[in-house]
């Protein structure tokens, strides 16, 4: 099963952009039909349409961030403008929008108590932010923390994760590539990594989780160009290095971790999908045209369903679906339905 997606990527893939292209030239959106990607356990289908207005335009505008899903399985996805929240059928419940929302390049939640707190990195902004996933208030701002003592002139944050016990892990994958740890209340407590191509080097640490398929829990941390091109690494909760996960990943953007699977967006126009022995599952959306994969500038009137372009965030619900967006002037974010 881990090696059908090499003997059947090159006819998924033919079939899946012809069926997509036919659909596409239609004029009535509402005629596109679902596209089947993947192989095996990792088959999916895509939902036309998902997450558009009424109208048929996009409901985000451009986009640059990430998705999450909580527990009642509403979708939050972040756009340049703030934080949507999608429900599942596809429509716009709420959203956080406005200068303490804005520019949040990745995102992560976790339940605490009887709420949910989403946490971002604003690249943009310089800072990291958690708030209130239901009501929108911010508890927590993670500036440049002054006591780490490096007097950097940038601060551009990428990714953001949370260990179990709260800390904070922040990275400055956009400039000096160091990763901030700071305790549930936002103290400082460390830093580990450098920007560079040696091993242990970050050569833009751009999207970061909690691997929770491993015991102790470790980060999982996306390498993006990092040569061989795109990798994954492991390291510990403490910034030591473990090990070097995979390589030749393309440009990963970001990793979302269910049970033993992890999804892994490449900024050159696909998903991939890895199981606990990182070993690839399959692949969905690739995008074969060179001039749209990682291209921002491609408008919602060029897009192919079942065809990636920017692929910049992932995240699975409760059943095994999947959320992608993609890094868009037009702003996508797409739904694929597990086939059971």
């Amino acid at each position: 099963m881990k090696f059908c997606f090499v003997k059947f990527t090159i006819a998924i893939i033919g079939i899946s952009l012809l069926a997509s292209l036919d659909a596409f030239a239609q004029d009535d959106a509402e005629k596109v039909q679902p596209v089947r990607m993947g192989c095996g356990l990792m088959t999916f289908d895509t939902v036309p349409g998902w997450g558009l207005r009424p109208d048929g335009n996009s409901a985000v505008g451009p986009t640059h961030g990430g998705v999450v899903v909580d527990s009642a399985g509403n979708i939050y996805t972040s756009a340049n403008a703030g934080v949507f929240v999608f429900s599942p059928d596809g429509k716009v419940i709420k959203s956080y929008l406005g200068k303490d929302y804005s520019n949040c390049h990745d995102l992560e939640i976790r339940k605490e108590g009887d709420d949910e707190f989403i946490y971002a990195a604003r690249n943009q902004d310089a800072e990291g932010i958690k708030f209130n996933s239901r009501t929108g208030e911010i508890v927590i701002k993670l500036p440049f923390p002054q006591e780490s003592g490096l007097g950097l002139k940038r601060f551009n944050p990428t990714a953001i994760t949370v260990a179990e016990n709260g800390d904070i892990f922040l990275s400055n994958g956009y400039a000096s590539n160091h990763i901030f740890k700071f305790d549930k209340n936002g103290k400082y407590v460390m830093h580990f990594g450098e920007k560079g191509n040696a091993l242990k080097q970050f050569n833009t640490a751009h999207g970061m989780t909690l691997d929770t398929r491993y015991t102790p829990h470790r980060l999982l941390i996306c390498d993006r160009n990092h040569q061989p091109k795109g990798r994954l690494v492991h390291y510990s909760l403490d910034g030591e290095f473990i090990e070097e996960v995979i390589t030749g990943l393309g440009m990963p953007t970001s990793v979302a971790v269910q049970g033993d699977y992890v999804s892994v967006p490449d900024l050159l126009g696909r998903l991939v999908i890895l199981d606990k022995t990182n070993t690839v599952m399959a692949v969905l959306g690739y995008n074969p045209d060179p001039a749209k994969g990682r291209s921002f500038q491609v408008p919602q009137e060029q897009w192919v369903e079942g065809v990636f372009s920017g692929t910049h965030g992932s995240y699975w619900d409760g059943v095994g679906n999947l959320y992608v967006q993609d890094w868009n002037v037009s702003g996508r974010i797409m739904k694929l339905v597990r086939v059971k």
